[in-house]
């Protein structure tokens, strides 16, 4: 599986504490081994993220992401205030 980031989900995840930013890779390394495990909450989004996923970082920060048969794209990552109301 190849994962990728779109230029602006590199640009909010370098503005982010250290500490989230840690959370976010290692969640991303579960990801990794099973991108469907529980710990991610893995789910489909609507309205204006028809099509997109997105994987629970911390309690509060997702991150948003497109996946296709062998890639993923991580789109966005912020506080489910931020990317959903």
């Amino acid at each position: 599986m190849i994962v990728a980031y779109h230029k602006k989900f590199t640009k909010r995840l370098a503005k982010l504490s250290p500490k989230i930013q840690a959370a976010f890779y290692k969640k991303l390394e579960i990801f990794y081994d099973d991108r469907y495990d529980k710990r991610l909450n893995n789910h489909a989004l609507h309205g204006v993220f028809a099509g997109s996923r997105s994987i629970d970082v911390t309690g509060n920060y997702r991150a948003v992401f497109v996946e296709n048969a062998d890639s993923v794209i991580f789109t966005v990552i912020g506080t489910h205030p931020e990317l959903y109301e």
